[in-house]
């Protein structure tokens, strides 16, 4: 069997399908495999705080049981840390007034305090996903991916003073450019599977969707071709990948179908390309991303649930509120009720990604083994717009570098900054210092 360069693609018109990782791609040596086993790092943010009595443990350590936000993670739970104590304190007030989903967005992922204006002087900091992407982006197609499911704008006030590029970024290059992120699951789609030439993509998707043919279809010549050279575990695994492509495509033109269909009964639809269930477009997203991680086109990934400050119903769960409404709970019972259910609608989600990327074979574990994932949100409580104690998990082995799974309860008020250095340590990138970070988490290490 020979070896198989880890940059192989399956080409046709206007299009490159990039395989994921096949044991035929490695060197025969036990080291040359350790070394080659990348660690992909993701940040889900999730907005307006939870309802804390649902998602925190009662116990410390290894033993915990999940509370009832977390239950639907029970399948995956050893592969689930939850932390607790972490603050980002640069997102309170510090002196400049209301603002604080802007600056909860902000500061997440950096741990600097915002310049609080709506011009175009804005200024935060680097984030960790940008940290890691600089450092080892060259190693991938893409240095990093960033994708949403809302948009946001990039200027004006949206928040008390503070620039919507704020509430809208969890992703910054540098202090004052933010990432906008993708929103559309097709465009994500099609930019993974482009081969990078704009005139022969969009001719190659016009055939597509002329002949309703997959973008499979376009490469089926050579996906036979190199099936052919492949090992019996190598074809299985390479079959269960186009499968899963398969079956994504089939979805994006499910509910694309169903658009245009509402388009002629007259009915509104969101904007183009954008799901109407907020379940399906979250899924869709998120296999965007294992897809992207798979086949190491990218080992970076942030990923907004919604913009702060988010005042969308979920209908999916028949809650008609707006979500910004009922996190000002109140400490009235119907409303927190309400917030649990929404804060677990979110952790299905997460359940949906986790579950899927643990089916997952590579070489060494799975891709979630091979994973470092952190989801939570920048306000603990949405009443208080609190920025202490934040709602935390730590998903995934880390390439085998994180410990087992376990409530790490943490001293309040320990910087959240030290979590992204232990992470960012374990992906090889060695950084002094980010944002107010003032060491690493040696629980975790």
């Amino acid at each position: 069997m020979s070896t198989i360069s880890r940059r192989s693609l399956l080409k046709g018109i206007g299009t490159a399908v990039a395989l994921p990782m096949l044991e035929s791609m490695l060197p025969l040596t036990a080291l040359a495999q350790s070394v080659a086993r990348p660690n992909r790092m993701a940040f889900l943010f999730v907005p307006n705080g939870v309802n804390m009595d649902a998602w925190r443990p009662t116990t410390v350590g290894t033993g915990f049981e999940l509370p009832e936000t977390l239950q639907p993670l029970a399948k995956v739970k050893d592969s689930v840390s939850v932390l607790t104590g972490l603050s980002q304190r640069n997102a309170f007030a510090l002196g400049d007034g209301p603002g604080d989903h802007a600056r909860s967005t902000a500061v997440w992922l950096t741990g600097v305090h915002p310049l609080k204006t709506e011009g175009a002087d804005i200024r935060v900091g680097i984030s960790v996903d940008q940290v890691a992407a600089q450092a080892i982006g060259d190693k991938t197609k893409f240095a990093s991916l960033e994708i949403g499911c809302e948009k946001g704008a990039m200027a004006g006030n949206c928040d008390s003073g503070y620039s919507c590029a704020y509430s809208s970024s969890i992703s910054w290059r540098g202090a004052s450019t933010p990432n906008s992120k993708e929103v559309s699951p097709r465009a994500v789609f099609e930019r993974l599977f482009g081969n990078g030439k704009d005139f022969e993509e969009t001719e190659s998707k016009a055939k597509r969707d002329m002949y309703q043919k997959s973008v499979l279809d376009f490469v089926l010549e050579d996906a036979a071709r190199l099936k052919s050279q492949l090992g019996t575990r190598d074809q299985q695994k390479l079959e269960e990948y186009l499968s899963s492509v398969r079956d994504i495509e089939k979805r994006l033109s499910a509910f694309e179908g169903r658009q245009n269909q509402e388009v002629l009964a007259g009915v509104a639809i969101p904007a183009k390309g954008i799901p109407r269930d907020r379940g399906e477009h979250i899924r869709l997203l998120s296999d965007m991303m294992v897809l992207a991680f798979q086949t190491d086109m990218t080992r970076i990934c942030t990923f907004m649930f919604a913009n702060d400050g988010s005042n969308r119903a979920y209908p999916e769960i028949q809650i008609a509120e707006g979500h910004h409404d009922i996190s000002h709970h109140g400490k009235e019972e119907y409303k927190l009720n309400k917030k649990k259910r929404i804060d677990a609608f979110h952790v299905q989600q997460l359940a949906y990604l986790l579950e899927k990327m643990q089916s997952i074979k590579e070489v060494e574990g799975t891709l979630l083994d091979n994973s470092m994932l952190v989801f939570g949100a920048g306000i603990s409580d949405g009443d208080r717009h609190n920025h202490d104690d934040l709602p935390i998990l730590l998903c995934g082995g880390g390439g085998g570098r994180l410990p087992a799974a376990a409530h790490h309860k943490f001293a309040n008020n320990t910087p959240m900054n030290n979590l992204f250095v232990t992470m960012l340590d374990k992906v090889g990138v060695d950084v002094e210092k980010l944002g107010d970070s003032n060491g690493e988490l040696k629980e975790l290490l």
